[in-house]
């Protein structure tokens, strides 16, 4: 949604600014602490090692003093606050979810799942569509076989309800053009045939040459799903025309 500088930027100020607030939360929690309490313990917390500021550990001489009135079994519950580590780990994940936030759901620049899966669904079917076309063109009258598959019938099926009804009938029974469904053809019923039939046309019976609307892989799909309606006898079937074939 932004240019790259402009996100770039955004990202950046965010980062710093959440930094920003990060240090002063820690510095004014430092001096609020200090504020409350006493001068000797100020001194003591001087005195401590950086591993100990850092896990937040006490002396154990100091231990008494967390002590919780709750004992079970010579065991002394103590009252440890929250290591500083700790702390500093769950503000480093509240920067995080800020940055994150901003860069998948405001800016919208990086790729969340769903994204990701639209994305790839588009490559495969960009790839699938190229392997399609390269893989139609290599269909021809020589190496033509019939389909079963049910996607490539329905495929057909809905070819031949665009560009055959009109001339053959909703159910291949006949009209203007011969009927599909009997034994009888005028050009041939075989797969060979048909295909052939379809890309070239019968000009002469006014039936244009298909190859120049659909490609190969188009006339196999509609030839195939034609040879399904072998047989089906729809009511109002035209007169048989041609030679039979069996």
């Amino acid at each position: 949604m932004f240019s790259s500088f402009t996100e770039i930027w955004l990202i950046s100020l965010i980062f710093l600014t959440s930094i920003l607030i990060l240090i002063v939360t820690m510095q004014l929690s430092s001096a609020l602490k200090k504020l409350t309490q006493a001068p000797g313990q100020v001194e003591e917390e001087a005195s401590l090692s950086w591993w100990q500021k850092f896990t937040g550990l006490k002396p154990l001489e100091k231990e008494k003093d967390l002590e919780l009135e709750h004992q079970y079994d010579g065991i002394v519950e103590l009252d440890n606050p929250t290591p500083p580590w700790f702390m500093y780990l769950f503000y480093i994940t509240i920067l995080f979810g800020i940055v994150y936030l901003f860069y998948y759901h405001v800016a919208q620049d990086g790729n969340i799942q769903e994204t990701e899966y639209k994305n790839e669904v588009a490559v495969a079917e960009k790839a699938r569509e190229e392997y399609m076309k390269k893989f139609a063109n290599s269909v021809n009258e020589d190496n033509v076989k019939a389909l079963t598959a049910a996607k490539d019938l329905t495929e057909g099926s809905s070819i031949y309800t665009t560009n055959c009804v009109a001339c053959h009938g909703d159910k291949g029974q006949g009209g203007v053009g011969p009927n599909l469904t009997d034994v009888y053809w005028l050009h041939g019923g075989t797969i060979k045939d048909l295909f052939h039939t379809i890309t070239n046309g019968v000009p002469e019976k006014g039936m244009i040459a298909w190859n120049k609307t659909l490609n190969p892989i188009q006339i196999q799909q509609v030839s195939s799903y034609i040879l399904t309606l072998q047989g089906t006898n729809p009511p109002g079937a035209k007169e048989p025309q041609g030679t039979e074939q069996k």
